[in-house]
């Protein structure tokens, strides 16, 4: 079940008109046909505001599975925390999990944590390995069980919270079905590899995404640059029509859409700044959905 059946079911489920709902979140109750009809997606902060609504999880919004869990909450957990004194290059690879949540931290530590509702000894389960090199510092989680792709991607969640002092620029390779990345702050973010959702909210730096598979990217506002490079791929990414920045195409053979009130427009820069939305790779697609509040 997508997020547009979901949101009908829950909202029905819940007794709920689309007026109802829609005086509920603050938008019109044309936003909410619109995102029961899949035509497009909340913003990260409507998102989160459906989520407290429906007392659900942004995961369990967004994936596909129509089984509720009895239990919204991780129950077993496990955490690794390094001090950190210096600037560092954080260079982490998580694998497969479901969710990877990023974030910038007030304090000198990288955390990382591990959560599952299901992995009841994520200790003896999964390791965080550690290699420090002067200004570098390397991250791996390793699967020391042997568990599987789809075991991971359906039950293991990982938290990364960098420490804004001291992270200059961070790369993480992983494959997931949900990339939230909130209050983060640094000079540049590469992610290489698989993020069925990617949600961007309160954050600053370039961003750019690497992969042979679509993306669907839902952005508050871009501050900074944002990149999409994709060999034979599409990405979707939904933006408040007010925040839209300049959009380059630097790929080969790539294609640049906007989509706004459901409608395809001509591909033209709508903004002229600093900021900047790019795609770049082969034979790839870009679809910038221009949103309403």
């Amino acid at each position: 079940m997508n997020f547009s059946e979901k949101l009908k079911e829950i909202r029905r489920n819940e007794g709920l008109s689309q007026e109802q709902l829609a005086e509920k979140i603050g938008v019109s109750r044309q936003a909410i046909t619109k995102w029961e009809t899949g035509k497009g997606l909340p913003d990260v902060e409507n998102m989160v505001i459906i989520a407290e609504i429906f007392k659900t999880t942004l995961d369990e919004l967004l994936r596909d599975s129509v089984a509720k869990k009895e239990q919204a909450t991780p129950v077993y957990t496990s955490e690794t925390i390094y001090d950190i004194d210096c600037e560092k290059h954080f260079d982490v690879n998580i694998g497969n999990a479901s969710t990877i949540m990023l974030s910038s931290g007030i304090d000198e530590k990288l955390h990382i944590k591990l959560s599952s509702e299901t992995f009841e000894d994520l200790d003896t389960m999964f390791k965080i390995k550690l290699d420090e090199k002067k200004n570098k510092l390397d991250v791996n989680c390793l699967n020391k069980n042997k568990v599987s792709r789809y075991e991971a991607e359906d039950s293991l969640m990982v938290e990364i919270i960098l420490p804004d002092k001291y992270t200059d620029h961070c790369e993480i390779a992983a494959s997931v079905k949900l990339l939230i990345i909130k209050n983060l702050r640094l000079r540049r973010l590469e992610y290489d590899g698989d993020a069925g959702q990617i949600l961007i909210s309160n954050s600053s730096g370039s961003l750019e995404f690497t992969a042979k598979t679509d993306y669907d990217i839902t952005i508050d506002k871009i501050t900074g640059r944002l990149d999409v490079n994709q060999w034979k791929a599409k990405s979707i990414v939904h933006i408040l029509e007010e925040n839209i920045v300049n959009v380059i195409n630097k790929g080969r053979k790539c294609d640049v859409y906007y989509v706004k009130d459901g409608n395809t427009i001509e591909y033209e820069n709508l903004a002229d700044g600093e900021d900047e939305l790019c795609i770049s790779g082969i034979f790839s697609e870009l679809i910038v959905d221009l949103t309403k509040k």
